[in-house]
Order: C-alpha cells, then sequence, then structure tokens
C-alpha cells in the first residue's frame, strides 16, 4: 500500500547551483530508522561551501541530492527494530545523509519528511522549541567527534552528574556552533575549559561553562593563554576558525599534557561567488599545501593533529553516547543549553537559498534557522 505523504525537498540539482524546491518520494524507514516531519532546520557553512566548492566536498553525492544536516520534528513513522522512538514523539536529529557510507537524498534535512537513524536522534522535551533544538545537531556531533573519538582527543563521555578531573581543555572557537557544543561537552565531562572569543561573547561563553575566555582577536592571546595553563594539565584543544590551528598547535606545544588538536575548520577559505568556477586543481594544492605546512610546522615538536568530519561518530560508540546516553537527560533536566541562539529567518523551503546567503554573510554566537511549519513550537 502506498504512502499517503507527500514529500518536497530543497534540491541540489547539479553543483555550483541555487537549491530548487520540487517533489520529493516519501522514503519508509529500514529498521533502525525513523521519519520525521521536519518542523524547523538549520543551515550550517558546509551546505554553501558544497554550493560553491562543487566536488571539492562530497565528491561522492550524485546530482540531483538534498543537503541539510539539522532537523528537528516531530516521529511520523518508525522502523521495526526502533525502541526509543514512537510515532508523535518531539526529536532532534543529525541528518547524515551527506556521509559517504550513508550517501542518500533521504537523509537530508532540506525537505519535509527526513530518514535519521535512531542513535543519531534525541527526543526533546516540551519547553524546547523546534527552532531551537535545530541548532544542535550537526554543531553537537562535531564537537563529539573531536573530544570523544578514540582517534581524535578521546575524552571522558560526558554525563549528567560530571566530577571534576584536573584536567583543562583549549576551545579556539568558543561562541561559535562547534564551540558552544564543545564547550558544554568537555565541562559534562569534568574537564575545565579554557576558550577564545570575542570580548561580546566572553560572558556568552562563560555561561556555557568556560572557565577562562580569551580574546582572540588580541596579540597576546596565545602567549596569555600558556601564561594562564601553567601548571595546569592539557586535555589538547579543538580548533575552530581561520589561524585556529596554529594557534592551538602554539598553545598545546607550550603547555603540559596532551600535544593533540582537533581540528574543524577547512584550511582553506571558499570566498568566491555562487556560480562562479572554482578550479579543482588549485583548490586541491592549496588544501593539501596548507595541510603539509601544518604537519611540518608541528609533527617534529611532537603535536598530532586530526581534521574533523562531523558525521564520523555514526559509525562507532560516540553516536549512542551522546544521543542516547547523554542528550536526553541533559536536555530534560535543563542541564545542555540549545546553543547557540537560533535566527529565525524565513518559513518554508523556499527560503532556504536566501537563507544560505545570510549564514555565508557570518553570525556571531548565532545559528540561522528555518521554519518549516505553520506551528513550530
Amino acid at each position: 500500500m502506498a504512502n499517503p505523504l507527500t514529500n518536497t525537498a530543497a534540491w541540489l540539482s547539479t553543483k555550483q547551483r541555487p537549491l530548487e524546491v520540487g517533489p520529493a518520494p516519501y522514503t519508509a524507514p529500514k529498521p533502525d530508522e525513523i521519519v520525521i516531519r521536519n518542523h524547523a532546520v538549520a543551515l550550517n557553512p558546509i551546505d554553501w561551501i558544497k554550493q560553491v566548492a562543487g566536488d571539492f566536498v562530497f565528491s561522492w553525492i550524485k546530482y540531483p541530492f538534498v543537503l541539510g544536516s539539522d532537523s528537528a520534528g516531530e516521529v511520523v513513522e518508525v522502523g521495526r527494530a526502533v525502541t526509543r522512538f514512537q510515532v508523535g514523539d518531539r526529536v532532534l536529529g543529525h541528518a547524515v545523509g551527506t556521509d559517504p557510507k550513508r550517501n542518500r537524498a533521504a537523509e537530508g534535512a532540506f525537505q519535509t519528511y527526513t530518514v535519521l537513524l535512531e542513535r543519531m536522534a534525541s527526543p526533546i522535551p516540551t519547553d524546547l522549541s523546534y527552532q531551537r533544538a535545530a541548532v544542535l545537531p550537526l554543531g553537537l556531533s562535531t564537537a563529539a567527534c573531536g573530544l570523544f573519538q578514540k582517534d581524535q582527543l578521546a575524552l571522558d563521555y560526558p554525563s549528567v552528574s560530571p566530577s571534576p578531573n584536573g584536567k583543562t581543555l583549549v576551545v579556539w572557537g568558543g561562541s561559535t556552533s562547534v564551540g558552544s557544543n564543545a564547550i558544554q561537552l568537555a565541562v559534562a565531562a569534568g574537564y575545565e575549559v579554557f576558550t577564545t572569543a570575542s570580548p561580546r561573547n566572553f560572558d556568552y561563553c562563560k555561561a556555557l561553562g568556560a572557565s577562562r575566555v580569551f580574546d582572540y582577536h588580541d596579540a597576546h592571546a596565545v602567549p596569555d593563554l600558556i601564561a594562564a595553563l601553567a601548571g595546569k594539565t592539557v586535555a589538547g584543544a579543538l580548533a575552530i576558525g581561520g589561524g585556529s590551528s596554529d594557534a592551538c598547535a602554539a598553545v598545546v606545544g607550550a603547555c603540559r599534557g596532551r600535544k593533540f588538536v582537533s581540528i574543524a575548520t577547512f584550511p582553506i577559505a571558499f570566498d568566491q561567488p555562487l556560480g562562479q568556477k572554482i578550479s579543482a586543481l588549485a583548490t586541491v594544492s592549496r588544501f593539501l599545501w596548507s595541510s603539509l605546512r601544518f604537519w611540518l610546522k608541528t609533527r617534529p615538536r611532537g603535536i598530532r593533529s586530526k581534521f574533523i568530519f562531523g558525521s564520523t561518530l555514526v559509525h562507532n560508540e560516540v553516536s549512542r553516547a551522546i544521543y542516547a546516553d547523554f542528550l536526553p537527560q541533559a536536555l530534560a533536566q535543563h542541564r545542555y543549553i540549545a546553543a547557540p541562539e537560533p535566527r529565525v529567518v524565513g518559513n518554508g523551503l523556499a527560503s532556504l537559498q536566501t537563507a544560505l546567503e545570510l549564514q555565508r554573510g557570518g553570525v556571531s554566537a548565532q545559528k540561522i534557522v528555518l521554519s518549516l511549519a505553520p506551528s513550530a513550537a
């Protein structure tokens, strides 16, 4: 019997083209999946980077495709092996359609109905709006990959009742989406957090749990961090934003503790206008040279590093540790803040391309969110 639900998506029809809204198939869930009716979606830099950079990122996807990682909505169907959710539940989820091992448009967020893996979704309490819940998934997942995966910083897992472990984590870029989650996750795992931000966001970072905040614009930020960390044991660093990798390497290289930098930002910028052709060879060359330069600079000093791909937790135990074991309790007990602040810019898939342009222009301590329902309470 055909499913009566009618789906619509914002399609990326080919590389370096605007999104086009049109019909999309409704995809039933596999045993370990759920389907949600999106009430709100959030945008991330990788969405417009894919448009601008073409096959340099997510080269494995086949057009047309549905982008988007951040979903929040209501469960409409569950797979036969699903035990944590039922129809009608309010949830947030990380849509992992762009992951190379998932790689299907049905798992993109930019559509009416999105397929989510059970282990990449969390229930949300009734007092958390869909718009606010939607800011979490990709930032949360990326931070969790960098902090907890065994091939990254391998920190202790978070809990709702953590005990201090005497170690300090450096988060460069604490007011970003990834940074906002990294601060909270690390504190919930028992770590002290030193971070950087613009002075206007100092109080914001402290409200998330950071014990010290430094101005990353200040030429003395690195030496000031090193001085503040004297006598402490560093758990490593999470680097977010332009120039953050070099700064974090300088800090961990001068301090006692783990000399490891998890890198959450591309080492090159994608600033060309949409539709303007980007040389794949030039882009790859810049990327490789930047990565090699950083490796040559840090490896002789015993500093290790690794770039974070924000969906890798779907293939390891970190996904359940965050989305099943920690986040549901933390949200229900108000021990985790859905941050950064949502900036709702429109309603409906037709507004997505304009929203992407706004996101591309840059935001501070905010995340661009789109409502996809008449009421997104």
